[in-house]
């Protein structure tokens, strides 16, 4: 039985805890060519109303990605992710990524994620998996 057959609606994948280091932020950022200052300058960014630097979206929709492909496997290939974002991840957090099945059809997933850290949800929304 392949892994799409086993699948049903209301699975949860298992949670990926993800530690928000100040490295790991500034790194992530500059790894994505997103050389906002609030992503790397905690002065500037506490100057433009924020606590400390904070996490960028492309970082997050990494994360997200990973989260689903941990799960599904390496013959998985992601399809569409829609995402929002929510509060920010500041760095000596922990955001918690979390997810069930919402929808099966024609061998993809569709997965409901969210990501969420001390201040609440960094992140919601769905991602679709297909599965071979």
């Amino acid at each position: 039985m392949s892994l799409y057959e086993r699948i049903e609606i209301g699975d949860e994948l298992p949670a990926l805890d993800v530690p928000l280091t100040r490295s790991l932020i500034v790194a992530s950022a500059i790894a994505s060519r997103d050389y906002q200052d609030v992503h790397h300058d905690p002065g500037l960014a506490v100057e433009r109303g924020s606590k400390d630097v904070f996490m960028n979206i492309l970082t997050t929709n990494g994360f997200v990605g990973r989260f689903v492909t941990d799960w599904a496997g390496p013959d998985a290939s992601i399809r569409k992710i829609a995402i929002k974002l929510g509060v920010p991840n500041y760095p000596g957090d922990v955001m918690r990524l979390t997810g069930n099945v919402v929808a099966k059809h024609d061998g993809a997933v569709e997965i409901a994620v969210r990501g969420a850290n001390a201040l609440g949800d960094h992140v919601t929304g769905t991602v679709t998996v297909e599965l071979p």
